[in-house]
């Protein structure tokens, strides 16, 4: 699995607890406040590294977490492209 650099530290800013994903048709991460890349967020959701701590309503926020899969991705080298 090839990760980018925007996508590493996505997943790193999870792992540090600083991610809310937000209930929508498809969800949507802040980090410290800040909208994530939307795209970056996708594919972190789709490759199963990142998931909401639990279900909340539709335009909640949900604490966001690593997955035992993005654990592991942090626990390894990376395999990073530019």
């Amino acid at each position: 699995m090839r990760l980018n650099r925007r996508e590493y530290a996505i997943l790193r800013a999870v792992a540090a607890g600083r991610g809310m994903l937000v209930a929508f048709c498809e969800p949507d991460l802040v980090v410290d406040g800040g909208w994530c890349d939307h795209r970056a967020v996708h594919r972190l959701l789709e490759l199963g590294l990142i998931t909401a701590e639990q279900q909340v309503p539709f335009g909640q926020q949900a604490r966001a977490m690593v997955t035992r899969s993005g654990a592991d991705v942090l626990a390894g080298t990376p395999d990073l492209v530019a």
